[in-house]
């Protein structure tokens, strides 16, 4: 039976992941800050807790990754930690960088130097592609527009270095927007689904929204972890877009959401607020993930529609059972 690592798993993504991994039959270890005490709450959401073994690690501290590679003895590593919101990278710049940039060099090293013969995985961003045109691949060029994005791009090229450098399996995933009913409550879509459940059962009047005409490649995050996997599967490491190839509004989001909900318009209680637009904002993306379709044999399962329906009901249940 094969170890995996997983750093980041109380996250949206982390929880998919090992979701899949525990189903493939993997010894999972789940590498985690503590910053609430609502840590594991997805984790218990989907009930695999108890099927996985959790350690506490701190980003900023090298002994502390490498006893944490130590421990685990991975056959597979996934680095899906990040400091993931791109508002806040504006408002903490420097934690930013250094959890979501500088933390994978400390991992590459602490591989480097006690786990050489794993595989690592980089979760990169569509964010590293800011404003550049048209629909983007994996030779499209890097325009960061937020330090989120900065500290994205250093992880990833530190990632590619560390291949070409010292031989190591270490492959990169773009992974353009992919959501979920675990989904962060400060991602629009979540903020979108949840304030329109809490509407429907009258817990809440309105929802503030920023720019409601991004448009963004969205697709499902229980799709997009297999995509993951399969890099890891390859003979040898490369780097892949994982995407939908379409492109809809953050408007389209929220008609479809008021639609399953029943709420007739949502200008009726969607407020647009200014001060929610970011200081620099990316106006599309949209990704080929051709690459990935050929080589992985991956496309995503879950239509944008299904997306959105999932999310909307899963928060309509939730509102529904919970007492304010």
């Amino acid at each position: 039976m094969k170890n995996v690592l997983i750093f980041g798993i109380t996250g949206q993504d982390g929880t998919y992941l090992a979701n899949f991994m525990l189903k493939k039959g993997y010894n999972v270890f789940g590498a985690y800050r503590r910053t609430s005490h609502k840590c594991f709450e997805r984790l218990e959401e989907v009930g695999i807790l108890n099927d996985i073994s959790p350690i506490r690690v701190d980003l900023a501290d090298q002994a502390s990754i490498q006893s944490v590679i130590k421990k685990s003895n991975p056959d597979e590593i996934y680095n899906l930690a990040s400091q993931s919101y791109v508002g806040a990278s504006f408002e903490q710049p420097v934690l930013t960088i250094d959890t979501t940039g500088v933390a994978v060099v400390r991992i590459l090293d602490s591989i480097r130097e006690n786990a050489s013969s794993a595989k690592f995985y980089q979760a990169s961003s569509s964010d590293m592609f800011g404003n550049s045109l048209g629909i983007k691949n994996e030779k499209t060029p890097f325009i960061p527009r937020s330090p989120y994005a900065a500290a994205k791009i250093l992880g990833h090229n530190m990632t590619v270095n560390y291949r070409e450098a010292y031989n190591i399996f270490a492959c990169c995933g773009i992974l353009l927007n992919h959501e979920s009913p675990l989904r962060g409550l400060e991602f629009v879509t979540r903020k979108i689904s949840l304030g329109i459940a809490r509407i429907k059962h009258k817990k809440q009047e309105k929802i503030h929204l920023g720019n409601i005409n991004a448009r963004r490649d969205w697709g499902f995050a229980g799709d997009y972890v297999e995509a993951m996997w399969l890099m890891t599967q390859q003979k040898n490491p490369e780097d892949y877009i994982i995407a939908t190839g379409e492109s809809h509004s953050v408007e389209e989001f929220l008609t479809l959401a008021t639609e399953y909900a029943g709420l007739g318009d949502w200008h009726d209680f969607c407020v647009i607020d200014e001060s929610l637009k970011r200081p620099t904002d990316i106006e599309e993306v949209v990704g080929d993930s051709s690459k990935a379709r050929k080589k992985l044999n991956w496309k995503p399962k879950v239509t944008f529609k299904e997306l959105v329906k999932m999310m909307v009901e899963n928060d309509l249940e939730l509102q529904k059972n919970k007492t304010e």
